[in-house]
């Protein structure tokens, strides 16, 4: 096979991974009509076209899914060669692509890519936060961060964080104001900030504890958001009660800028780990995030 032809592989790869032209080619630092060359291209050479193409998606063609199914993995293969060509050198590069829900940035991923900054300066590690399911494989991640309960089960994890609980803070002014519930059922009283799960769009029933059984509660409110920490903020300001991280409020309940609410209704979760597929454990760039997660973990 010709080398012009090998050299756009990585381009098709990247159109199919980012189900766009123009997403492909601010990925790869190319223009979109220099991808949309490197496609037609390899189709040209294939004599079969690899993507359907409207005015609203590109996806695969039959063809396109049989091609790519041969071609990432020897793609992959020739990227860990040269992977591993440097880690023996005592180098490690490349870049290690983590698919991520957000809360994993404060509570894990800051410390971690400080350290591998400093030890390998010449690993580039990409986050892309989605607190949707994907499948990381097919996205082209090399490893996701997700909470216990979350991750496939014939994928390897690793903890990043102990275990934490999720809880319910409210300010001191809006508490003064609208008076502190005792039970689960005060909460329909209350202004609750609510949440909408990314991947389905629902709105999320806060998990509490009741009698040593974690229930599900509907809540109403005039906010809802899509992210703990904005429902954090907003509670902040003294908008109503939010369901919080207890990591993540920590220091505003030290200031006494919050105050947890129904503490003997908060629920624990497993904490964050980071998950990937068993056949990517030996590459060198995976092993140092490993690495580093294990010496930034605090209890």
């Amino acid at each position: 096979m010709d080398r012009d032809l090998l050299s756009h592989l990585p381009v098709v790869v990247a159109v199919a991974r980012h189900r766009g032209f123009a997403s492909a080619a601010a990925a790869l630092g190319m223009s979109a009509s220099a991808v949309s060359h490197a496609v037609r291209a390899v189709e040209d050479r294939l004599s079969e076209p690899l993507f359907a193409r409207t005015t609203r998606s590109v996806a695969l063609t039959e063809a396109g899914t049989r091609f790519l199914a041969s071609v990432e993995p020897a793609l992959a293969d020739i990227e860990k060669a040269a992977e591993g060509l440097s880690a023996q050198r005592g180098e490690v590069t490349g870049l290690l692509r983590i698919n991520t829900v957000r809360i994993a940035l404060d509570m894990a991923l800051t410390p971690m890519l400080a350290k591998l900054a400093w030890q390998h300066p010449h690993l580039t590690v990409e986050v892309y936060s989605d607190d949707a399911l994907v499948d990381i494989v097919a996205r082209g991640f090399d490893a996701g961060i997700r909470l216990g309960d979350m991750v496939q089960k014939d994928m390897v994890a690793v903890r990043i964080t102990p275990t934490f609980k999720v809880i319910l803070v409210a300010s001191p002014d809006y508490l003064d104001a609208k008076g502190v519930p005792k039970t689960i059922e005060d909460l329909s009283n209350h202004n609750c900030i609510g949440l909408r799960t990314v991947g389905s769009g629902a709105i999320f029933e806060w998990e509490l504890t009741e009698a040593n059984k974690v229930i599900s509660v509907k809540t109403s409110g005039t906010a809802l958001v899509n992210d703990p920490m904005h429902a954090q903020e907003l509670a902040l300001a003294g908008v109503g009660i939010a369901y919080a991280i207890e990591p993540m409020a920590r220091r505003h309940l030290r200031d006494h800028r919050l105050k947890w609410v129904l503490p003997q209704c908060a629920v624990e979760y497993e904490g964050l780990f980071l998950y990937y597929p068993r056949r990517a454990s030996q590459a060198p760039k995976l092993r140092a995030f490993i690495d580093a997660a294990k010496a930034t973990l605090r209890p």
